[in-house]
């Protein structure tokens, strides 16, 4: 089947595969995805599962987007990590206006890489905003056509502009990327090849119809459930889709190796009932953490109003199953890992790569445990001042 006509993106993803896995190597060494596989990744339009339809893209439901970067990220965790970046930046177009939009993503292309909000501020002025400033951590700006700048934004009085919480906005200024300076900052041990990159811009001009807010889900233009997510809910989906590939490969090749090796002096590993019993116990605790964040996932989709945002307790509902799916990933890496004993320390084994890439990402915010706090004060009945 022609990659670019197959319904099911995990099929896709699936047929990618082979190829991804000859550009491993490469894409570790150079922090850079080669450009024939970049060709192929646009063609499969993995890039654009989360992009409104109306803005070209394929609005691909939560369940079959997180199985679709699970697959990416057995063969390369990188791949599949700015995969789910680039879809997770392509959510602002439910936010934007379609005359943006178009400007946009109607170069099939094209995609927006960003780094998370910091201390940065734009200065509105007529028909737009004046921005200055530094980001860090913009996965995939190497091949993104557009970059976006997360900001507070200073009105003609020097005030802060505040949100309808009383807060200050967290503002979304998009710009062509060449209009950015990238700054080679990308020297990690684990997912090198994402090139999650510093980038900074200088007294920009940003007209207003290229900017909107990603804090609340109540101004988003698109209607469909897919849009009744929060971004960050849909962020940390994609996190635990990477971790649950990631995980799923280091099991699978610690599997392999346990059938053929025999420790000195000792039976296989496969026939060792320490060992037996381990396995069990991580193939449960990783496929349980799947199911249970593909229920949630697809009782909240399937009950998503078109009109409102869904509720806190469904965004808790989502914010719990991820990091739950993020921290039985890491945990299931981790007893690969270590089960596989010297054949995982080696630069080029199976399992080294993988484990650096697993503990990268189990870094990043989506995987911090105070997500749990969080939760549990909404099941407590004491929300937190803030969730999302």
């Amino acid at each position: 089947m022609d990659i670019q006509t197959s319904p099911n993106p995990v099929a896709r993803a699936r047929e990618l595969g082979a190829e991804i896995v000859a550009a491993a190597d490469e894409i570790e060494r150079t922090r850079r995805i080669p450009e024939a596989l970049l060709e192929r990744l646009h063609a499969s339009r993995l890039f654009r599962m989360l992009l409104p339809r109306a803005a070209g893209g394929d609005e691909t439901e939560p369940t079959i987007y997180v199985a679709a970067i699970e697959e990416l990220a057995r063969h390369d965790a990188s791949i599949a990590w700015n995969v789910f970046v680039a879809n997770s930046s392509c959510l602002i177009a439910a936010y934007l206006e379609p005359a943006a939009n178009h400007a946009v993503f109607a170069d099939p292309r094209s995609f927006v890489a960003w780094g998370p909000p910091n201390a940065s501020r734009a200065r509105a002025v007529d028909r737009g905003y004046l921005l200055t400033g530094k980001w860090d951590f913009a996965s995939g700006c190497r091949q993104a056509r557009w970059m976006g700048a997360h900001c507070h934004v200073l009105e003609a009085d020097g005030a802060l502009r505040l949100n309808r919480f009383g807060r200050p906005t967290v503002r979304t200024l998009l710009f062509p990327a060449g209009e950015a300076t990238l700054l080679d900052t990308w020297r990690t041990i684990g997912l090198r090849g994402t090139a999650s990159d510093s980038y900074s811009v200088n007294e920009l001009f940003v007209f207003e119809t290229f900017s909107s807010t990603r804090e609340d889900p109540t101004l988003r233009r698109e209607r469909g459930p897919l849009y009744a997510f929060t971004m960050q809910g849909l962020y940390a989906v994609g996190v635990a889709g990477v971790g649950f590939g990631i995980a799923r490969a280091m099991l699978s090749e610690f599997i392999a190796l346990a059938s053929r090796k025999a420790p000195r002096g000792l039976a296989r590993l496969a026939d060792n009932a320490v060992v037996q019993a381990d396995v069990a116990r991580a193939e449960a605790r990783l496929c349980s953490a799947r199911a249970y964040l593909i229920e949630t996932l697809s009782t909240i989709y399937a009950n998503a109003g078109s009109a409102v945002p869904i509720e806190v307790a469904d965004r808790a509902r989502v914010r719990l199953a991820c990091t739950n799916a993020i921290h039985a990933a890491a945990e299931v890496a981790d007893f690969a890992y270590k089960g596989a004993g010297v054949d995982a320390i080696f630069p080029g084994s199976q399992f080294e790569r993988r484990f650096r890439d697993m503990h990268t990402l189990s870094q990043q915010i989506q995987a911090r445990g105070a997500h749990f706090e969080s939760v549990g004060q909404i099941l407590l009945g004491v929300p937190p001042e803030e969730f999302l």
